[in-house]
């Protein structure tokens, strides 16, 4: 997929999720502010960090209050990135009460989910920063949500692994099974990668040094190293590299934050964090609405 092709399919996926959310919380309508709210009623709300982390979703809280009323007017304190400290106000946003309150929870919702993710995901970050390991994120996201999910990963400081099945060719333990070996299946996808002329990366999983160098000889980009200890990333690490030859390598399974400081110092590139999306933490916020 081109790179327009790309941005376009995104930009997508992030507009027919905000709309999706709305529409699940109000169907007919906010039949509680429809009972109370005058609606020619003005207001005001802030919206607030109850503990410390790293704010994500900003941009996608503008697009949820311009979804409910574009007449709203939002004042970012923060944007995304920012490290924000229990107490600080995020936003300030002024005009219906109405649409306020209609805006309230799907707002928050995106919010505290990407703040939780990026908050996570700077901490592993931070964990690894004096090498030159990248954390990467999974597929294994909110279903619906893989946009926003790793929208927070990069505004954390992670990076991107594939976004879905179409724009990388993952060779996984069941393709290698199903295919007859390693070899097999890495040159099945090299001829299929070069028959659809495809600009996208090979990757391999392998699961002991025998795979390892059975895998090194077929020349993928990129070895993923399942459930390796870490003595043998740092015997893989060594293997590949004495040889001269540049596959990346990425260190996966049961890595958490207690060993991947261990893990990126064996001198792999990538870390791939599963946790990061699937085990969220969402960072505390409120919103406060006040009268005009």
């Amino acid at each position: 997929m081109k790179s327009k092709d790309c941005d376009d399919f995104y930009e997508g996926c992030r507009a027919r999720a905000i709309m999706l959310a709305l529409e699940e919380d109000r169907y007919t309508g906010d039949i509680t502010t429809l009972a109370t709210i005058d609606s020619r009623q003005g207001g005001s709300a802030v919206i607030r960090a109850k503990e410390d982390g790293i704010l994500a979703g900003a941009d996608v809280a503008l697009q949820v209050f311009a979804a409910c009323d574009p007449k709203l007017s939002v004042v970012l304190h923060h944007r995304d990135g920012d490290r924000v400290l229990c107490g600080e106000i995020i936003l300030e946003v002024t005009g219906k009460l109405a649409p306020l309150l209609v805006a309230e929870r799907t707002t928050l919702n995106f919010l505290q989910r990407m703040s939780g993710i990026a908050t996570r995901t700077r901490s592993y970050v931070d964990r690894v920063s004096h090498t030159g390991t990248k954390i990467l994120d999974t597929r294994k996201t909110a279903p619906g949500l893989r946009y926003f999910d790793k929208e927070a990963v990069r505004i954390g400081g992670g990076t991107n692994h594939r976004f879905g099945l179409f724009d990388m060719i993952l060779v996984k333990d069941n393709h290698i099974d199903a295919s007859g070996g390693i070899a097999k299946a890495i040159h099945r996808a090299q001829s299929y990668r070069k028959e659809h002329k495809l600009e996208v990366k090979i990757e391999t999983e392998v699961r002991s040094m025998d795979e390892l160098r059975e895998a090194l000889a077929c020349q993928p980009d990129i070895i993923l190293l399942d459930n390796f200890t870490p003595e043998l990333l740092r015997e893989a690490v060594h293997y590949v590299r004495s040889r001269g030859s540049s596959p990346l390598l990425e260190a996966s399974g049961n890595i958490g934050m207690h060993n991947v400081q261990e893990i990126a110092e064996t001198g792999v590139d990538f870390i791939s964090i599963g946790e990061l999306t699937h085990s969220v933490k969402a960072l505390d916020l409120s919103m406060t609405i006040g009268l005009a």
